[in-house]
């Protein structure tokens, strides 16, 4: 065979090979295109696919030992509410469960065709989110050692109860005659106080923390007075004047963590209440997700040291002479459960100023809050409380201006409860 010859026969093998190759390599992309396709098809909300039982199997595995019947959570797309509705009381059992794991079941196991109910399931969402950081706040405080109430670990078993207001009332170790002042009056003692709780809805506690001496002739009174009444709520906050915002934010957070309540209230022992207005009060903003109720005040900020209720951080307020912001007065106040909870979550971010009323309100400035200026919360003493009670218009607390309370309130609270208080059958009659 010629050179010539052979040339040929190989300029033919090589066109033969090239067009092999181009149809092996049209052929290899096709195939790979369709197995990527359906490797990739995201599975029909019918089916239980893969990603959602690893989901199941992460919640499972991520609540095991918190609840048993999370396992028990199952649905499709013919009742999202429902399900979710079942899957919030799952995890309100489980607060071990990460946030990540909430979002991503819910979007798998419940497609979402209405802007209505997105913006349900989006709300839902926030809602167990924000339980969620309230109880990793406990957790956290359990795993740092805090010593904490044994009514705030049981709340992750057993659901709780709702009411309608929680009232704290901030008092003091040198407090004993006010307290006393206090149960002779306008609060329920005994039998009546456990009534009020189941009937009413109203949680009533004195509010108070511990000594500088842990374990000292202070706490011990304090710990003998308690197993006489039991109406003290004990914080993990050592008192002293100065700490006042700093135990309001231990009051938030450990009234959230022990009660589920519409409300929750701070008042001071030297002020007369009437529960019944109060609760009336209250129960008409139930539908405010978040408001702060009291009297609202914006008083001089004082720069001057030595002076009563002086500002050490005066300059943040602008120039000498300025106002604070509006808040309420420190005497009586009510916050909305979304913004209890707000503070409990936050608490170690939270500025606290020298004035606890300022602070609160300072805590508030830059969220969607309401606040509502209600006079009635700060009725004088008699004759004040007293005309407006004739008037028809009964007063939910009374104090004197000039002492921030009642000026000697031990001995002149039963005065102004016999002037201007409500009535017990008024209190029992109440439906809120």
């Amino acid at each position: 065979m010629s050179w010539k010859s052979r040339g040929v026969e190989s300029t033919t093998k090589n066109v033969v090979s090239r067009k092999f190759t181009l149809f092996l390599c049209i052929g290899c992309f096709c195939a790979g295109m369709l197995f990527t396709d359906r490797m990739w098809t995201l599975p029909e909300a019918k089916d239980t696919s893969r990603p959602t039982e690893v989901t199941d199997d992460k919640l499972k595995l991520v609540s095991d030992g918190c609840n048993p019947r999370l396992k028990d959570v199952k649905g499709g797309p013919k009742d999202v509410l429902g399900e979710v509705s079942k899957t919030h009381d799952a995890i309100q059992y489980a607060p071990c469960l990460e946030v990540g794991y909430i979002s991503v079941y819910i979007s798998i196991k419940f497609p979402i065709h209405g802007h209505n109910e997105c913006r349900t399931l989006d709300k839902t969402i926030s809602n167990l989110e924000m339980e969620l950081a309230a109880a990793r706040a406990v957790q956290d405080s359990l795993l740092s050692g805090s010593p904490i109430s044994e009514d705030v670990k049981i709340p992750a078993l057993v659901k709780k109860r709702k009411y309608l207001m929680v009232v704290g009332i901030n008092t003091a170790f040198s407090s004993r005659k006010r307290r006393d002042s206090v149960r002779a009056t306008w609060m329920p003692q005994g039998d009546k106080r456990k009534k009020l709780e189941e009937e009413k809805g109203i949680i009533i506690r004195f509010v108070i923390g511990h000594s500088a001496t842990s374990g000292g002739i202070l706490d011990r009174a304090i710990e003998a007075e308690d197993r006489k009444h039991g109406d003290l709520l004990r914080l993990e906050h050592v008192e002293g004047y100065l700490e006042l915002s700093a135990k309001t934010k231990a009051y938030f957070t450990t009234a959230v963590a022990l009660w589920d309540a519409d409300f929750y209230v701070k008042v001071d022992d030297d002020v007369h209440v009437n529960i019944a207005t109060l609760g009336a009060t209250l129960a008409r903003h139930r539908t405010k997700p978040r408001v702060y109720i009291g009297c609202m005040k914006s008083g001089p900020v004082l720069a001057q040291k030595g002076v009563r209720y002086h500002e050490p951080e005066y300059w943040k307020f602008g120039e000498h002479g300025n106002k604070y912001f509006r808040h309420a007065t420190g005497q009586l106040y009510a916050i909305s459960k979304d913004l209890a909870t707000y503070v409990s979550i936050n608490q170690h971010l939270l500025h606290k100023y020298a004035n606890e009323d300022v602070s609160l309100g300072s805590w508030f400035i830059g969220l969607d809050v309401e606040h509502i200026d209600d006079r009635r919360l700060c009725c004088g003493t008699p004759p004040d409380c007293e005309w407006k009670a004739q008037a028809g218009n009964i007063c939910v607390a009374s104090f004197d201006w000039s002492c921030s309370g009642i000026c000697n309130s031990a001995d002149r609270i039963k005065e102004v409860h016999r002037r201007c208080g409500e009535g017990e059958k008024t209190l029992w009659n109440a439906i809120f």
